[in-house]
């Protein structure tokens, strides 16, 4: 194909792309040094109605080095419609810390599980992916750093790097095999490139890309997790607080819940000063007390700390992007605290029983939900994970004491009592969402609310023993 006729085609490819805004793309370029990623990506650039396209070359920032690895690459996954470019990305991390050995063999293949996990969710959100590997064999590499190096209009371009990356050449190229193996997919194919001149290589690369915008995109079905439908054996889940236990008496409630309060601001000030980032999800069911229950929480902390963040209906902006990005991007930095006012479980509970989201969706989210936590664990985050309880009879009064009160009124909608008429639905979610979503650091603790203060006194004291568990450990 003539260049002129491919690079009109792979413009109206794109500009289809984003009018129709069903997909997004990611290009992702990695392999060897000096194979002119760079000036590629730089020419594909021309070539393309750049509005849409994003390019990133990534050095982690401080901000990033302060949340879980995989939060610098969520918030710049782009929206539907749009292409991102990445110049190494998740490969290139990988790749040249094993290369240096800052990464062990068994932290390696960790890395690589990671990253099948991370194209598998977007391919199923609609993310279309394709991965090129730079080749060049190691006399034509060094021919060309040298050429490089004579040229003074071109010298600039090298770095101590790339003559590190060219005694290193057999281990690059083995663990690319490697790396190749392990995280080819039909939902996120690699293609191999060998070192060529500049035209016929922008040729190439041109071409693949339109190839992956008009081609159909793997079906999400091709990475869902298979998941039984029968609901396992429920964990055992940790409750907190007396259940059954009379009404607790204002006077008592209030001491408690200032020594209580006065525990959770000591303990909030040394994850502070240990660097030490907080989650804490509120799940429960309507009119269960998760705001004043919240509350009483952030009372006790610097507002400088903590973020409350109110899940709701997904906004336009969220829309367009996976799933999970609402949530990776509202993670916190370390020594900071992100208070989840409904979750990332919303896609087991309350989308599963509307059927606001397909089963394979939801379904596929106890795998991904897992992965999620586990990722906050081995940033070193602590995780508390509340579910708070209500019976049929305590939210029916509740309800019933909203609309008969002008200043809570607002507080009760139809979709409340729409909620109630699926109560059973509800508890099946629930059950299942424990079963599947219980595991070591990202335990559920059920707190009883018919009484409204002994709950929150459970749930301060819960997020105090995570806390205090947390700072008596010697790691």
């Amino acid at each position: 194909m003539k260049t002129a006729t491919l690079r009109a085609r792979l413009l109206e490819a794109q500009l289809d792309l984003a009018r129709l805004q069903e997909r997004a793309v990611m290009l992702l370029l990695t392999g060897h040094a000096v194979t002119r990623k760079g000036r590629l990506v730089n020419e594909l650039n021309h070539w393309l109605e750049n509005r849409h396209t994003e390019v990133h070359a990534l050095a982690p920032s401080s901000e990033e080095r302060e949340r879980p690895y995989w939060w610098r690459f969520w918030r710049r996954v782009p929206d539907r419609g749009r292409i991102g470019i990445f110049i190494h990305g998740w490969y290139g991390d990988a790749l040249f810390a094993r290369a240096e050995r800052r990464l062990s063999p068994g932290a390696f293949r960790d890395r690589l599980a990671e990253i099948r996990a991370f194209e598998a969710e977007l391919a199923a959100e609609g993310v279309v992916l394709l991965k090129l590997w730079m080749d060049i064999d190691r006399p034509a590499q060094r021919r060309h750093l040298q050429a490089l190096q004579a040229d003074p209009a071109r010298a600039w371009q090298l770095s101590a790097t790339d003559w590190q990356r060219h005694l290193q050449h057999a281990a690059i190229a083995a663990l690319g095999r490697e790396m190749r193996d392990a995280t080819a997919a039909d939902h996120a194919p690699w293609r191999r490139l060998a070192f060529q001149d500049p035209a016929p290589q922008l040729q190439r690369v041109g071409a693949l890309l339109h190839e992956t915008l008009v081609a159909p995109p793997a079906r999400p079905a091709e990475v869902t997790e298979s998941v039984p439908c029968e609901t396992p054996a429920p964990p055992s889940i940790r409750h907190a607080g007396p259940r059954g236990a009379a009404p607790l008496k204002k006077s008592d409630y209030a001491e408690r819940l200032v020594e209580a309060q006065g525990r959770l601001a000591i303990n909030a000030r040394e994850m502070a000063r240990r660097r030490i980032p907080v989650v804490l999800a509120f799940e429960g069911l309507d009119a269960a007390g998760k705001g004043g229950s919240i509350h009483r929480v952030t009372a006790s902390l610097d507002a400088r700390q903590y973020r409350v963040h109110r899940i709701a209906a997904p906004s336009d902006e969220e829309l367009a992007l996976p799933w999970a990005w609402r949530f990776w991007r509202r993670l916190p930095a370390d020594g900071r605290i992100a208070i989840f006012d409904r979750s990332w479980y919303g896609r087991v509970l309350v989308e599963r029983v509307e059927g606001l989201a397909p089963e394979s969706a939801w379904r596929r989210a106890y795998a991904e939900i897992r992965e999620f936590e586990r990722q906050l664990l081995a940033h070193g985050a602590v995780l508390g994970k509340l579910f708070l309880a209500i019976s049929q009879e305590e939210q029916l009064r509740r309800f019933e004491a909203r609309a008969a009160t002008p200043h809570k009124r607002h507080k009760l909608t139809d979709e409340d009592w729409r909620n109630r008429e699926r109560w059973e639905d509800y508890e099946r979610a629930i059950d299942e969402m424990f079963a599947r979503t219980q595991s070591p650091g990202a335990e559920w603790t059920l707190i009883a609310c018919d009484d409204k203060r002994r709950a929150r006194l459970a749930v301060i004291e819960e997020v105090n023993r995570r806390l205090e568990m947390r700072l008596a450990s010697p790691h």
